[in-house]
């Protein structure tokens, strides 16, 4: 079977790409990058990269970096919960999970947004399980029922004890690091387990302009050490906190990134890194910041090609939308930012079930984001040549009535050519109307529940149930709780 061109979207010249790479090299050596954590600024004086102590900021030189890129992996594999399927991020594989971290939920009931708590987790980590475009779980939901000091290590708790998928997550405190730490290793058995086979991607920010804090910093190093990949997300609002121009912004986010990469490698050469952002084209009219904006997906889709030049792992945010609905802009935004990030090859594509300026979640979007996730899937395979001939055996074959329902053919090639949905109508009008003319939003909502009942919790989330519960009070006591929430389902 020969395969057809495989469909892509380029927004720079590799001129272009060069110039932005030298000017994020001379951006770290003249300007310099700010470093507040005493371990990072540790591995760089090591190094001997010139330190301005009294500023915190490290004049980064362009030979480190070049030696940084060389020991950081092209690729990474990623592993899920029992450890036997694996997920190639590079290349231009693609895997959807969804967006993080919400602070908020969007009741289906009442349409309006609220606190999330344990159980809405717990219901959004078990509906993720039955979407299959869905590679990824992610930490998305911040539960409201826990104390904030907690919140981060809570939610990765929770997703231990439903998921087999792989996680995105991140941290809020630094005193997290070492509990989330310990759950991923209790998941594996030890250590090296978790280095082999990684279960769990850390996301890490800078501030921007130019800056890796106590937090951040630290969790580039603990993770680099474990062997556990660091997902860099620079987060550039143009004309704010970066150049108002989407090449001035992406000179900035090469930079920071640059700057994560080195602390990465540098705490463990060889650590994986995914170059991926968060980046926005602030609105100034409003003071917002649209992840729905096509400016945004400009940059971040620009970034990755960045990356690839690299020959660098690629994330973003894109897919979500900043509707505070799930409405038509919901529709609009999450559609062209999902079918620009597969069209453009990126690798870890967060956003699915996002709202708001990526601070609600949804579990209506993410059945209908699902269903988007898998068109981009199919188009991004692209067409293939299946036969050769291609088509003139079957109008021999078919004679002169043209059925080609009848062709073994057609058996053989439907279900992979095409990809069916779930959610979206496509019948005729009459048996719609019968069907109670429901719209999308209402349908959803009972794709969720269908889902939901098909959930299964697997076996060794059972079995490590004991362990992790231990590592989780141990944390919470420490945050004055002393007995955690009613987690429902655990028996099921």
């Amino acid at each position: 079977m020969a395969e057809g061109i495989k469909p892509q979207v380029r927004f720079l010249t590799p001129a272009a790409v060069e110039q932005i790479i030298d000017e994020a090299f001379e951006l770290l050596e003249k300007v310099g990058l700010f470093v507040e954590n005493e371990s990072a600024l540790g591995l760089l004086a090591g190094a001997g990269e010139k330190i301005d102590p009294k500023r915190s900021r490290v004049f980064i030189s362009r030979k480190l970096v070049e030696k940084a890129l060389k020991s950081c992996p092209a690729e990474i594999r990623l592993y899920d919960l029992e450890g036997t399927q694996e997920y190639l991020v590079g290349e231009d594989e693609i895997h959807f999970d969804p967006g993080s971290a919400a602070i908020k939920l969007l009741d289906p009931e009442r349409l309006v947004e609220r606190e999330p708590r344990t159980d809405d987790l717990v219901r959004l980590y078990q509906l993720v399980e039955t979407l299959e475009n869905l590679d990824f779980q992610s930490t998305a939901l911040v539960s409201a029922d826990v104390p904030k000091e907690m919140a981060d290590v809570y939610r990765l708790y929770l997703g231990f004890l439903f998921c087999r998928k792989p996680f995105v997550t991140g941290i809020f405190r630094v005193e997290s690091l070492k509990p989330m730490l310990d759950l991923l290793v209790a998941i594996r058995g030890d250590e090296k387990s978790l280095a082999e086979k990684p279960l769990a991607i850390f996301d890490a920010c800078p501030s921007p302009p130019l800056k890796w804090s106590r937090l951040t910093a630290e969790s580039l190093v603990q993770c680099s050490r474990l062997g556990v990949p660091s997902e860099l997300i620079p987060m550039g609002l143009t004309g704010a906190t970066s150049p108002v121009t989407l090449a001035g912004t992406l000179v900035q986010q090469v930079a920071e990134s640059f700057g994560g990469l080195v602390i990465c490698q540098l705490a463990r050469p060889g650590a994986p890194v995914i170059f991926g952002g968060s980046p926005a084209s602030f609105d100034m009219r409003k003071g917002t910041t649209p992840m729905g904006a096509v400016e945004t997906m400009m940059i971040n889709c620009a970034f990755a090609q960045i990356a690839k030049h690299l020959n660098l792992p690629t994330h973003a945010y894109m897919g979500l939308s900043d509707s505070k609905l799930v409405d038509a802009q919901a529709g609009l935004e999450t559609a062209l930012g999902a079918v620009l990030a597969g069209l453009a090859g990126i690798n870890v594509i967060s956003g699915a079930g996002m709202l708001d300026f990526e601070s609600t979640q949804s579990l209506e979007k993410l059945v209908i984001d699902n269903d988007i996730c898998g068109q981009v899937l199919r188009l991004v395979r692209g067409v293939a040549l299946r036969e050769k001939p291609l088509a003139l055996h079957l109008f021999q074959e078919v004679g002169d009535d043209f059925n080609f329902l009848v062709l073994p053919h057609t058996r053989k090639w439907y279900r992979q050519e095409h990809h069916f949905s779930s959610i979206l109508d496509r019948d005729v009008y009459d048996t719609w109307a019968a069907l109670g003319r429901l719209d999308i939003f209402q349908r959803a909502q009972k794709e969720v529940n269908r889902r939901l009942n098909l959930y299964q919790r697997p076996e060794l989330c059972r079995k490590k149930e004991e362990e992790l519960q231990a590592i989780m009070l141990a944390y919470a006591r420490s945050c004055g709780l002393e007995k955690l929430p009613e987690i429902p389902g655990l028996q099921a």
